[in-house]
């Protein structure tokens, strides 16, 4: 999945990766335009997956 497309679906995504990553706060998911893979890096951090995992990750959710 592309930044794009995760850009589009984020409000869903956003939830239901707080649902499955208790640990990840409203502060990790919030990004700016152009902030997006340190959002991934944050997520990353605390659920100790690469960003390639997470991408395909939240493609699926």
């Amino acid at each position: 999945m592309t930044n794009e497309e995760l850009k589009g679906k984020w409000n869903q995504i956003k939830g239901k990766v707080k649902q499955k990553y208790g640990s990840v706060t409203d502060d990790d998911l919030t990004f700016a335009e152009g902030k997006f893979d340190e959002m991934l890096g944050r997520v990353q951090e605390k659920t100790g997956k690469t960003k390639e995992q997470l991408r395909k990750e939240f493609g699926e959710l």
